[in-house]
């Protein structure tokens, strides 16, 4: 009965044109459908005239009670239409949001009374879509921030990271950037996130894509050896694990300083006459010209033969796929081509793979560069 005086008393010295009576009548019955009609009443009551402060006592009960009681598409109903407000009762926030994940989704995006020890609790407690919808809230706290991380699952760290707004720390975003070395979904929205350093774009710029590594440069506008200096250290930390493989004597030997020079210049022959194309290096390496194929790349990209040589000699194809890219041999070409030159070179390079990255000649050109401004020496 007092729950019904204090909803009285509300209308009444609020003057709200809401059906008072009606409501009165339906707080007496205990029917459920009654009870819904009650509760669906009384959020337009208080939406016509929001209360200017935390609802009594009295009015909450009423608000948690019939909820606790309402169908679910009521209860998703409620979330949507008190997602947005100030006045709702706190304890009714933290029980949606704890709710299946169509319900509890509004009220996570949006609540303003949502705080940080009923967020943990989501995080805790629910499912891995809430975990999913509390990264993705606006305006985030370091220590839900924290949170995520600790729980450390990829797909809400991915959600985070793509979260503008979220109060991530540096600490924070070295811990996501770390993350982003084994899971990949992080590392495009790293890529663009505002608060990512330059400090923390190099690291970033060793286990990304190609058009990642062209996006990390056009941002940040790092000077090139910068960042070779990254992907050299990758590459060091590599060759530690699979120490680089020196080229074998079959198929050329380094004193046959005449087959060499033979090859030179038949290479700027064709090139004086227009006909060196990239069709020359997977013919040069069918017939089992090695020295040819690296004297057709050098001259057809610009490269230096130490440059060519450290591709070849590399724990991955990615430089080769870069520098086949900057001279026009197609991406469905590239493997065939890989294949002859390993017959070569027993396996050089080595087993790593690379990223088909679909990029024009003049960015495979550059960014083939920056991994090889200081080649391995051979």
């Amino acid at each position: 009965m007092s729950a019904v005086v204090q909803l009285r008393t509300s209308t009444q010295v609020r003057g709200d044109r809401a059906p008072a009576p009606d409501l009165i009548d339906l707080a007496r019955s205990k029917t459920p459908d009654d009870r819904q009609r009650l509760l669906m009443g009384v959020i337009a009551l208080c939406e016509a005239a929001p209360p200017a402060t935390a609802l009594a006592p009295a009015l909450s009960e009423i608000f948690l009670t019939l909820a606790a009681q309402a169908e679910r598409e009521i209860r998703q109903q409620l979330s949507e239409r008190l997602a947005g407000v100030d006045w709702a009762p706190p304890a009714l926030i933290n029980m949606l949001a704890l709710d299946e994940i169509e319900i509890a989704a509004p009220v996570i995006a949006a609540s303003p009374l949502l705080q940080d020890a009923a967020l943990l609790r989501v995080l805790v407690e629910t499912t891995l879509e809430h975990q999913i919808a509390v990264a993705r809230r606006p305006h985030l706290s370091g220590g839900v921030v924290d949170a995520i991380l600790d729980r450390a699952e990829p797909i809400a760290m991915t959600a985070l990271a793509s979260n503008r707004t979220a109060d991530i720390s540096e600490t924070a975003m070295n811990r996501l950037v770390e993350h982003s070395r084994r899971i990949a979904g992080l590392r495009a929205p790293l890529t663009r996130h505002p608060r990512l350093s330059e400090t923390l774009a190099q690291e970033l710029y060793q286990w990304v894509g190609q058009a990642l590594r062209q996006s990390i440069g056009e941002r940040f506008r790092i000077d090139d050896r910068l960042l070779n200096a990254a992907v050299q250290d990758a590459a060091a930390s590599a060759s530690r694990n699979a120490a680089w493989r020196s080229l074998p004597i079959t198929g050329r030997k380094t004193e046959d300083r005449e087959r060499q020079e033979m090859e030179r210049r038949l290479v700027d022959k064709l090139q004086s006459a227009g006909q060196l194309r990239p069709g020359i290096l997977i013919r040069a390496l069918r017939e089992q010209r090695l020295g040819l194929f690296e004297q057709a790349l050098g001259q057809l990209g610009g490269f230096t033969p130490a440059q060519v040589r450290a591709a070849i000699h590399a724990p991955t194809a990615e430089p080769l796929y870069l520098a086949c890219t900057a001279v026009g041999v197609d991406k469905a070409v590239f493997p065939s081509l890989l294949v002859e030159l390993r017959k070569l070179t027993t396996g050089l390079p080595a087993d790593g793979g690379w990223t088909a990255t679909p990029m024009n000649s003049s960015s495979a050109a550059r960014a083939f560069r920056q991994m090889m401004e200081k080649p391995a020496t051979v």
